[in-house]
This record gives structure tokens, sequence and C-alpha cells, in this order.
């Protein structure tokens, strides 16, 4: 069978590789049909150093396909069910598995496509409870978003930032996958969305989108746009994955007692904070990684009641390279599929 095979730095492969047994207990063997690229899969391209795996390695980091068959003592899926899967393999028994908070697993081995193989080959086995069923009329193109593109938004947004009803939020890069998953989950509660695009045309787009207010950064500050359309009072939430560039911009557009959550830092990991501006201004900064793989499952709902992911673009299997490059080449607006 078919796989995307990472050798190193830039060097990546389509080969072909044996094809799994069949299920273990436990196990469901799922076809792959989407592949979502993200970030995770840029920066594995790249060789982070961070990331210690073994060559060669299957790339992608979320995928959705169709059940093939099912292993001894499965329940709850069968042949021909759409599903989506948890990327990270997690132990299961600890505490915060236990507890549902499967990003904060103890024990986890490793994220697929990142530092252990992926998702990137046409057939796999992956245990039934890291397993999300799709319910009926999710395409596979949308239901490989979910795990990344709209779990994660999910998770920070209603887990960790608590977005109510009403509020207003200031989401960066509302042209990125996660970006423009933000902005559709925070209308969809009656939000007022503020948010950061690099040109007018990708702006155009985010207004078409539902954002109120779009703000090119590279004409304008962001964070004093935003406080003169607040009355400089700033808004309730921040979605912040840029980092280095936008960490203390950020900071100021919040109201006092506003929350911030972050999950990403693609301009840079380190930045300054004014401590007194912190507890003056009583700030609630919140770290959020991945998702739950409850997360997941109410993406897949939210897909399945009309809120479709954006697509920027979907390649075929042999082109993922150019996905790659799409996305580093930031021309994005929403999310690169490839498809088997």
């Amino acid at each position: 069978m078919r796989s995307l095979q990472l050798h190193g730095d830039r060097d990546l492969r389509l080969e072909e590789i044996e094809p799994p047994p069949p299920p273990a207990p436990g196990e469901v063997q799922i076809r792959i049909k989407a592949v979502g690229l993200n970030y995770l899969d840029l920066w594995g391209f790249r060789g982070m150093a961070f990331a210690k795996r073994k060559m060669p390695q299957a790339a992608g980091v979320e995928a959705a396909g169709e059940i093939v068959c099912v292993g001894e003592g499965v329940t709850g899926f069968a042949p021909g069910d759409t599903v989506t899967a948890y990327g990270a393999d997690t132990c299961g028994q600890c505490k915060a598995c236990r507890e549902g908070r499967d990003n904060l697993c103890e024990n986890v081995a490793g994220i697929m496509g990142f530092h252990i193989d992926g998702f990137a080959r046409e057939v796999l086995n992956r245990q039934a409870r890291l397993t999300i069923k799709a319910p009926k009329g999710v395409s596979f193109e949308d239901a490989a978003c979910a795990p990344i593109g709209f779990g994660t938004v999910q998770h920070m947004l209603f887990d960790n930032a608590k977005l109510e009803p009403g509020e207003s939020v200031l989401v960066h890069a509302g042209g990125s996958g996660i970006g423009t998953a933000a902005i559709l989950m925070a209308k969809a509660i009656g939000c007022t969305v503020y948010t950061t695009v690099g040109d007018d045309e990708k702006g155009a787009k985010a207004k078409a989108l539902g954002a109120d207010h779009v703000i090119n950064y590279r004409e304008d500050r962001f964070e004093g746009v935003v406080r003169k359309l607040t009355g400089r009072k700033g808004v309730d939430v921040v979605f912040e994955h840029v980092g280095a560039d936008t960490w203390n911009g950020s900071l100021l557009c919040l109201k006092r007692g506003g929350r911030l959550v972050t999950c990403g830092a693609t301009s840079g990991p380190s930045a300054t904070i004014n401590l007194m501006q912190l507890f003056q201004q009583q700030y609630r900064i919140t770290g959020s990684f991945g998702c739950r793989i409850e997360n997941i499952a109410q993406s897949l709902e939210k897909m399945a009641g009309g809120m479709k992911p954006v697509i920027d673009s979907v390649f075929p299997l042999a082109e993922f390279e150019k996905g790659l490059a799409r996305i580093e080449g930031r021309k994005v607006f929403g999310k690169v599929v490839i498809a088997f």
C-alpha cells in the first residue's frame, strides 16, 4: 500500500509499504481518505530538533477515513463508518485519561506524524478508544479537519477561555485553519469578532465568514485598532497562537479581567510580560495544547449541524509537498487537505 514516508529534513517520499495485519482485539482498521495539513506537519517536514523520531516515518498528524473491519470486542463501529482518530498515543489509564483530559496524559507515547508513524498511509490500525465516528453527512475532507483544525479551537474557546454568548474576542491570523474555525465558532454563539489578517484579500474573506472587524496587521497596529474600536476597554478574550510577534499587543487588547488563551508560537517561543500589568488588570492567561477526544466529537457534531470547515485547497496524495509549500508560503485561507 502507499504511504508518505519522511526520510529526513524535507525528504518526503511516496512509497509502497507493507499493509497492516488484521486489527487486534480492541482495534479498528481504517482506510484513510483525507489528511488535514497543519503546522505540525510543516515543522516535522523541516526537521524540528525537538521531534525525536526514527526514520523513515509516515507523515500526517490528522486524518479521516472509513472503517474496513473491527477487532475482537469492538462495538459501536461497523465497516463503512466515517471516522477520524485522536492523534496522540495516550495510555488510557492515568488519572488525566480516566477523567477525559486526554491531552494531559502522563504516559503519552508520542504524536502521530510527528514523533511516531502518522496517518498518511492507505490503511492503518487504531485503538477503538482513540477513534471517533462522524455523524451522517460529514464528508471525509471535513472530518479530516476535526482532530486539530476544529478540536483545538473547541478546546481553546470553550474548555479554557470559557467564551460566552455575546462576548468579544480577538482572533489572530483569521485566515489560518484554526483562525477560520475560531471565527465560525465564536459567531455561532453571537460573539463580536475582531480578527487580524496579512492582506486585504484575506480580510474580505474573513469578513464574509462573519468577522465583525478585520485588521490588516501589515498596515495597522492591531492593538491600537482594537482599543479604539472598543472605546479603550478591550475584548473579553484573545485567541492567540502567533507567539512573540503579537504577545504584548494581545495583552494590551484585553479588558480588565480578560482572558488570553494560547496554543502556538509560530513567530517565536519567547516573550516578555509586564507583571504589574498582569496583576493590576487581573488577566487570566491559559495555555492550551491539542484537545480532548470529546472535543473532536463536539467538532464533528458542529460539522453535521452545518458548520463546515473552510478548506483552502485539496491536493492529491502525490502532491503532498505542494500543500506544505502553500502553508509555508502563508498563502492559505482555511485548511489544506490531501485526498487519498
